[in-house]
């Protein structure tokens, strides 16, 4: 077996716009396996499955040769896309809590093999929570509730206290083993107080709180600043067309999220000098307006970076529809597990309609599938812990996901390749070091053999059933 060559993460020098990126290697351990970062004189591989014979198993070097003739995959690296900003999931209450109830070494071993580039999976990009989502093992809570009948404009009442029992601990681990993990927030509910019914879920968001929620915002960046956790973007709202009074959400209009960027949370961040990004909407593929609302007017569109989105409703394409509208705004996938090998084409498919992040949701639930307070169900998820011994299951989707956040590098740029096939599907990237990466999929029940081209140089490989590979070298 050859040495390996892993193109690991890139290492960011700052969580300010216009950051600079800087490209790590070194000597890695990864998942049992010891792994020196050298040049490589072939194409390295690796290969999970789901029957999880092979778990990001390394596989032989595979020979170039010169390029003749047609291949399955061609890559066109002349021809470029967006640039990723990071790939991970959701560190919120439900997955802190798991964590927390681990003994203090297992504990850090598994934020390691969560978020640690070198001994894990280098996850780099973690959506977090502002107050609780409906995934927590807390009451549903924000950082300024009320009674009934009362308001805080001044923001008197304002805590980030109940973060502390098992947030912001698990937080600062993950920030611990990969100090260049990035943070997106999003708020499930403002508080009670600012909303149409006084409560928190089931209502609209009141536009003469606009200016306090703005506060809000920047209160929060503050408070976690001085916690050592900085917060790379924020959502308005998650989901801010889903209100039901059995979850903690509020209802916005786009036109109102528009008012709110553009008149109070823009100029907010503007005067005190906070360089946090707003992306807009955080919800499904399927309601275009609603962004479009924000990005149509100058000077909303001034203050917002970036448009997010879910997997809930709607297709994909969306993405590259928004982008061909508004060309000079960047699209992220900030919530949606996706499972099996099917999941890793969707992942695919993200990436090729312009997303420059991929965020799954819940990465580790127990084995009663809580904590969930609901109002929906939860399937198994990338880690599960046993609550009657406290061991953890890591499963496919852990590996799965692996084959493109251990790989794929911060700041790469996607690159043309062939298009996909219904079971059999491939994403292209060059890396910030110069090496490419090219994750494949086979949803088939056959073994796939594959022949790609890349520039001058050409190589022949094999997938086995249900099975995703990466396929990593140097031109």
């Amino acid at each position: 077996m050859s040495p390996l060559m892993l193109g690991h993460k890139a290492a960011i020098l700052s969580s300010a716009k216009g950051a600079h990126w800087m490209p790590k290697s070194g000597t890695m351990i990864g998942l049992g396996l010891l792994v020196v970062a050298m040049q490589c004189h072939g194409v390295d591989a690796w290969i999970s499955s789901s029957d999880l014979i092979k778990r990001l198993e390394p596989q032989e070097a595979i020979p170039v040769r010169d390029a003749s003739g047609d291949a399955d995959i061609v890559i066109e690296p002349s021809k470029t896309y967006q640039r990723v900003l990071g790939l991970g999931a959701s560190l919120e209450h439900s997955t802190c809590y798991n964590l927390s109830r681990l003994p203090e070494a297992e504990r850090e071993a598994a934020v390691e093999r969560i978020v640690d580039p070198e001994k894990g999976i280098g996850m780099d990009l973690m959506r977090i929570c502002i107050g609780t989502p409906d995934f927590t093992a807390s009451d549903w809570y924000t950082y300024d509730d009320m009674p009934e009948g009362e308001t805080d404009p001044a923001f008197q009442h304002f805590s980030i206290e109940k973060d502390r029992a098992y947030v912001l601990p698990i937080l600062k681990l993950a920030l611990k083993k990969n100090p260049n993990l990035l943070f997106a927030a999003s708020p499930w509910s403002p508080p009670g107080w600012m909303t149409s019914n006084d409560r928190i879920g089931g209502g609209r968001m009141l536009p003469k709180h606009f200016a306090a929620y703005a506060q809000y915002f920047v209160k929060f960046i503050r408070a976690y600043e001085e916690e050592g956790i900085p917060i790379y973007a924020v959502t308005p709202q998650n989901e801010p067309d889903y209100a039901p009074r059995t979850y903690p959400t509020c209802k916005w209009r786009g036109e109102e999220q528009r008012d709110f960027i553009r008149d109070h949370l823009g100029p907010a961040f503007e005067r005190n000098g906070i360089q946090t990004e707003i992306w807009c909407w955080d919800h499904n593929f399927n309601l275009l307006d609603f962004p479009r609302a924000i990005l149509k007017d100058s000077k909303a569109a001034r203050y917002t970076d970036a448009t997010a989105f879910h997997l809930y409703e709607g297709e994909p394409e969306a993405m590259t529809t928004l982008h061909n509208e508004f060309p000079d705004k960047d699209i992220h996938f900030t919530e949606g597990s996706t499972f099996g090998v099917a999941g890793a084409i969707e992942i695919i498919t993200f990436l090729r309609n312009w997303a420059r992040s991929y965020c799954a949701w819940v990465v580790v639930i127990d084995t009663e599938l809580g904590p969930n307070p609901g109002p929906h169900g939860c399937s198994p998820t990338a880690i599960m812990l046993d609550t009657e011994d406290l061991s953890l299951d890591y499963r496919f989707e852990y590996y799965m996901y692996g084959q493109f956040t251990k790989f794929i590098q911060r700041g790469a740029i996607r690159i043309h390749s062939s298009e996909n096939e219904k079971d059999f599907a491939n994403v292209a990237l060059r890396n910030l070091d110069g090496s490419f990466v090219l994750v494949v999929a086979n949803a088939g029940k056959e073994p796939r053999t594959f022949d790609v081209s890349c520039e001058n140089s050409a190589f022949s490989a094999e997938l086995p059933p249900e099975s995703v590979g990466t396929y990593l070298w140097q031109p």
